[in-house]
């Protein structure tokens, strides 16, 4: 049985962000913080937030266009600089 190797990504291309954490205003401050300092000139109106069914937990997701994999492991690694952030997907 042969490994499959994943699909490669070919940049740049338009590539959703999402980012789970605890609801509160200094969350979506830190996500738009990272996102206008890594990418900048992304769409905000590609931005889409959920709240849990109990408001306690969001999820952001936001489309950027990635221009490559160094670019994206910056943003992951700037995402998770906050405590609210749970995770990054």
């Amino acid at each position: 049985m042969s490994e499959q190797e994943a699909p490669q990504i070919e940049f740049p291309c338009e590539y959703p962000i999402k980012v789970l954490g605890a609801a509160h205003p200094e969350l979506n401050a830190h996500v738009l913080s990272v996102m206008e300092t890594h990418a900048p000139g992304f769409d905000q109106a590609k931005i889409t937030v959920r709240d849990s069914s109990k408001g306690s937990w969001q999820s952001i997701t936001v489309v950027i266009t990635a221009t490559g994999k160094p670019q994206l492991e910056v943003i992951f690694a700037a995402l998770k600089t906050s405590a609210r952030v749970k995770m990054v997907l």
